[in-house]
């Protein structure tokens, strides 16, 4: 059965995982209902020279052009979208990620404050029991912003930041990506070989 995963993209550094994320949860046959915040969009810009349609429509239709031929679907909501399903315990999805995450963004959601989308469906997704991983990109770390983690992680949430590895030798910018992309798909569940496994070469 396919998932129904929510996607946020925020205005941290690192837009490639998210949209990397994306393409892999449409070629799995997900679900995904995307939520961008406004900064995402300066972030997209600056770091990918990628202008993403402000308009949820718009902004589908880009996504179908840029992923053609998969399986899963994609639907993106405004920022106050109250009527989105994610707004309710009851239109929940399977799991939540936010990737990237932005400090401002983790605490809020740390703080149950729900003031645009994004925020309420973190809330709805810890309240109702459901997966939520946040993939902070930031260094370093200040103690308000650990304690806001620990909070969360108490609290059930996947705290899964966006430090790859270096075991599988990358040689390219995009397997650096994909080392964090494929963590975030065995959080979710979802099979990938994006990477390899440790120890997978041992003879």
């Amino acid at each position: 059965m396919s998932k129904t995963i929510t996607l946020a993209l925020t205005g941290a550094s690192g837009l490639a995982y998210g949209l990397r994320l994306l393409e892999c949860l449409l070629a799995q046959g997900a679900h995904v209902g995307l939520l961008v915040s406004q900064a995402a969009h300066v972030v997209a810009a600056q770091e990918l020279q990628l202008t993403l349609p402000a308009r949820p429509a718009e902004l589908e239709a880009w996504l179908r052009q840029r992923y053609p031929g998969h399986s899963g679907s994609v639907r993106a909501y405004g920022r106050e979208d109250w009527f989105a399903p994610v707004a309710s315990g009851s239109g929940a999805s399977d799991a939540m990620v936010v990737c990237p995450c932005s400090m401002g963004t983790l605490a809020a959601i740390a703080q149950g404050l729900s003031d645009n989308l994004i925020e309420r469906a973190a809330d709805v997704a810890i309240k109702e029991g459901r997966k939520l991983i946040l993939v902070p990109r930031e260094t370093p770390f200040s103690a308000l912003h650990l304690e806001n983690m620990l909070k969360l992680a108490r609290l059930g949430t996947v705290i899964l930041p966006a430090n790859p590895g270096f075991y599988h030798h990358p040689r390219r910018i995009e397997e650096l990506v994909d080392f964090i992309v494929a963590r975030i798909l065995d959080q979710l569940g979802m099979q990938n070989e994006l990477v390899p496994r440790w120890g997978g070469g041992r003879q």
